[in-house]
């Protein structure tokens, strides 16, 4: 390897606690010479990044401690003052954090945050600075730099604020750029824009990087080398390619046995559980055998036919102007008892705004929801509360959906009370039984949702969705906010239960490896309509419209070897769902590919792809 850009030797951090001090970092080191990218993985709590964090100087010295040696081309940066320390951020040092939005600043324009910077590390001028945050713009790809200067933050997608971000970190050239989970928030065609612009940009400036994740398909694809981190340790490290060929130690391997992998299920016909592995022994855990025709009658569960669903946007103050939000359009599907239907596409394509339409938490501008043959639209809020009970939500952030003031046992056993199922005297028991099957223990019923882990509440939410004895539960991205093992294993619960008894899902995702292991048919939405629909092994091996080829050609997959291939840079964000007041959408012209496989006939606006599919030339 070349002389290191940037070492740390023995790093140690501890935090402050009532108890005292607490290490959360043991003994870390780590080198990255120029051009290349070392990637820090592992789960939430691993400690990846309090150690970016430490190496940059950013923990609060009140709490914190710090131990070991950062070098940074020959300087410790642990034995600078904090004077120094802020001339090395941006200038030799930069950072992409992992939510774009509370990095930036909501009331200033894109321009003056990038020019600020400029500002202050390279001594431009305003007019100098502008120039060249205008230059950073066209650089990090973003089309119309200059009219996106004079824009705020929220006016633009998840995957331009963090082109803006690129564009800040780079702005003073830096030598080490620390990539801290930059693309976990995003889309996966959004994830793979950010990627290729990542590794491109770092060929261009030579730079050092630092990539920073818990998602290995991202590791395979850009590091050159990789350290797993657990319980704040390094427990193994080495070139990307060996340690994903022969992992040695047993949370490597269990970590890598939980990636869901694009392709994994060709030629099967039913969902399968992830082949989990036990981290500290590196033995296969024991895992139910999947049945057969887990699809339980041929007569839906639940019908959907033409479900629209419209939200009015005001042009103004005064509410001049405007027009509608198009969120869901002319849905039509079916979901028999037993049954997974995956309903998949970008943030904003109407996934969540469908999912709660057929609940009757949004209200429906058009279209028919039937529920064991029963019409729901239209109904009062006291006339559906029945059929409410048998439709069940998983959302995707537990901690937001549970009461941090109400204990767990309380937080399950209300719903299950409120509509009678049962008595008080017997809910007790009921709550036990329901956390014995979601895989937790029944003594844990008096415990408050901050003692709980992220996988562990979100199976504190399937258990109270179970306490209603549903048919159907909508799982609007559930475990997209979960780490590979806790998400593989809330999965194989949810098959588990699946199969135990009877229950239909409408599962919500963007995350199409995952989608491919756990579907029976999958319909994937495009600015609220659905584009093409079918059995999990048709859309997944034969995809006909060019929007799902675009979504399974962007997932990154967990191979090392297709590390130096290059997708092309692609700087196109989701079209607006707004249209004007009394539009409507035209007639969608459909054709049936095989038996229960459909594609709406692409219009004009898709020709360019359609030519790029069939030549591999980019059109």
């Amino acid at each position: 390897m070349n002389q290191p850009v940037f070492s740390v030797s023995g790093l140690e951090v501890a935090f402050r606690g009532r108890a005292g001090w607490k290490p959360v970092v043991h003994d870390v080191s780590l080198e990255i010479a120029r051009g290349e990218t070392l990637a820090l993985v592992g789960e939430s709590g691993s400690g990846k990044s309090v150690t970016s964090l430490a190496s940059m100087r950013l923990l609060d010295p009140e709490s914190s401690r710090i131990g070991g040696k950062v070098m940074l081309e020959g300087r410790d940066l642990l034995a600078l003052s904090e004077a120094e320390m802020r001339g090395v951020r941006g200038n030799d040092m930069a950072m992409i954090f992992q939510e774009p939005m509370t990095s930036l600043n909501p009331s200033m324009k894109i321009g003056e945050q990038i020019a600020e910077v400029l500002a202050a590390h390279r001594d431009m001028s305003r007019q100098e600075a502008l120039a060249e945050t205008e230059r950073l713009l066209e650089r990090v790809r973003i089309p119309a730099a200059r009219q996106r200067m004079g824009e705020y933050p929220h006016q633009s997608s998840g995957g331009m604020r963090q082109r803006f971000m690129i564009a800040m970190a780079l702005a003073c050239r830096p030598r080490l750029l620390i990539a801290d989970e930059p693309t976990t928030a995003l889309d996966v065609t959004i994830q793979a824009q950010i990627l290729e612009l990542i590794k491109v940009l770092q060929e261009e400036e030579d730079m050092a990087v630092l990539f920073i994740t818990h998602d290995m398909g991202v590791v395979a694809e850009v590091a050159d080398r990789t350290i797993v981190m657990h319980h704040g340790r390094a427990v193994e490290q080495g070139a990307t390619e060996a340690l994903f060929g022969a992992p040695k130690q047993p949370y490597t391997r269990a970590l890598l046995s939980a990636v869901p992998r694009l392709g994994s299920m060709s030629g099967s016909v039913q969902p399968a559980r992830f082949p989990l592995v036990e981290p500290d022994t590196g033995q296969p855990v024991p895992g139910r055998p999947v049945k057969d025709h887990v699809v339980q009658s041929a007569v839906p569960l639940l019908q959907v036919r033409g479900l629209t669903t419209r939200y009015t946007v005001n042009g103004g103050m005064l509410g001049g102007g405007g027009g509608r939000v198009h969120a869901v359009e002319g849905l039509d599907f079916d979901i028999r008892p037993g049954e997974t239907l995956s309903l998949v596409g970008e943030s904003g394509c109407g996934k969540s705004s469908a999912g709660r339409t057929i609940l009757g938490l949004t209200e429906a501008h058009g279209g028919s929801v039937k529920l064991e043959g029963k019409e729901l639209v239209g109904l009062s809020r006291r006339a559906i509360r029945p059929y409410r009970r048998k439709m069940q939500m998983i959302f995707q952030d537990p901690f937001a959906s549970l009461d941090p003031r109400c204990r767990i046992g309380d937080a399950i056993a209300e719903p299950m009370l409120t509509h009678r199922l049962v008595s008080r005297a017997e809910a007790p028991d009921r709550v036990a039984d329901l956390l014995e099957k979601v895989g937790l223990h029944g003594d844990m019923a008096r415990r408050y949702p901050n003692e709980f882990s992220g996988g562990q509440r979100q199976r504190l939410c399937i258990a109270r969705a179970l306490g209603m004895a549903p048919n159907l539960i909508v799982a609007d991205e559930a475990v997209s906010a979960l780490d590979v093992s806790i998400k593989a294993q809330v999965i194989n619960l949810m098959l588990d239960l699946q199969e135990d008894l009877g229950l239909s899902y409408l599962f919500i995702s963007h995350d199409m490896a995952v989608v491919e292991r756990m579907s029976h048919r999958v319909a994937v939405m495009y600015l609220g309509e659905i584009v093409e629909i079918g059995p999990r092994a048709a859309i997944f091996e034969n995809p006909q419209h060019p929007y799902t080829c675009r979504l399974l050609s962007a997932v990154p997959v967990p191979d090392p070897a297709r590390r130096g291939m290059r997708r092309g840079l692609d700087v196109r964000e989701l079209k607006s769902p707004v249209r004007p007041h009394g539009y409507e959408p035209p007639l969608r012209e459909w054709r049936t590919v095989s038996p229960g496989h459909r594609v709406q006939v692409p219009g004009p606006e898709w020709t360019g792809e359609m030519a790029q599919a069939a030549t591999g030339v980019p059109a």
